[in-house]
């Protein structure tokens, strides 16, 4: 049965409250400056509450993703974990509001909806404060088989894999795509995710996973070595294909078709990098999910973070359908 849905994104569901501030508010709350720090639910509601009034949208890494493939004008589903509280509805209208499914039941009980508290000085610095709530409890019952089985490509964030049910949640996807006979896609998130779960990974990327999505950080901790051409290398020896960002030097295309470089487009002037990793993968995905060849999938990439890391936050300012 053909797939009636690009791709469906499994992640953390976070919502993003975005404020701008005076210099003295961070040092006043004893914020880290520039920083993303993990914080606990009463820290997290202490700082809330001082914030000005600020912007609330849906968020997360594979969220954004997902918002770039409808952006390209591709189909979207999204499964991620949130309350039945206010911010959960926030989460909910806005990143349908995007133009992505999102059909998940509030949770009734447990943790808050995750939260980003994000606090931009007159610098444009980011500030960055994050509860991840009820989201890193994403479930195997919160995976919907038959969702998964109808999208082309399941793509997969490495940032949910730090607790055993969301890890068990993610198995559930993947396995639900291989017996549909559709691609899965993992993202490695970050260094430090890759530094806490190396061994699993190798392990799961050789025995579920189609492709890869990493920075060269990412695929060289993955391996352990400082060469990136190792790290491509050894890539290529457990995951069908893998696209390594680089930056302002653009990506690399790793397949049985050999090695393929990519060079970033020329955008505009960098205001934020947030988001690019993201939107380079929501161009890539939407890419292979409409059947062009990998080194295209490599450059609707490389439009979509050019467009991202010219304006503030994770989501384009216009449709990125538009580019093309």
């Amino acid at each position: 049965m053909d797939p009636v849905i690009d791709v469906v994104g499994v992640g953390n569901a976070i919502v993003d409250v975005i404020a701008a501030v005076p210099e003295p508010f961070i040092a006043g709350h004893g914020l880290a400056k520039g920083a993303m720090t993990l914080v606990d639910a009463q820290r997290s509601d202490r700082l809330y509450a001082a914030m000005p009034p600020a912007v609330e949208t849906s968020g997360g890494s594979a969220a954004n993703t997902m918002a770039g493939v409808a952006s390209f004008g591709g189909s979207a589903a999204y499964v991620g974990k949130v309350r039945n509280d206010r911010l959960g509805g926030v989460f909910a209208r806005d990143i349908r509001s995007a133009g992505v499914a999102f059909d998940v039941p509030p949770a009734p009980e447990g943790p808050p909806t995750a939260r980003c508290l994000i606090q931009v000085t007159p610098d444009a610095e980011r500030t960055m404060n994050t509860f991840l709530g009820i989201s890193a409890l994403l479930d195997p019952a919160d995976i919907d088989a038959d969702l998964v089985a109808s999208a082309a490509i399941t793509y997969c964030e490495g940032y949910l894999w730090d607790v055993d049910v969301a890890k068990a949640a993610i198995r559930t996807a993947m396995d639900a795509a291989r017996a549909a006979g559709r691609l899965v896609a993992l993202t490695l998130s970050d260094s430090l995710c890759v530094d806490r779960h190396r061994s699993e990974w190798l392990d799961l990327i050789d025995d579920k996973v189609d492709l890869v999505f990493a920075n060269e950080a990412e695929a060289q901790s993955l391996f352990e070595t400082d060469d990136p051409a190792e790290a491509r290398r050894r890539l290529a020896g457990v995951v069908e294909t893998a696209a390594v960002t680089r930056g302002h030097r653009g990506s690399v295309v790793v397949s049985s078709a050999g090695v393929a470089e990519v060079p970033a487009r020329p955008g505009s002037e960098v205001v934020d990098v947030t988001g690019a990793g993201d939107l380079y993968a929501s161009g890539f995905l939407h890419g292979l999910a409409a059947g062009a060849p990998l080194t295209r999938c490599a450059e609707l990439g490389s439009l979509a973070a050019a467009e991202i890391i010219g304006c503030i936050g994770a989501r384009p300012r216009m449709e990125l359908a538009r580019l093309l």
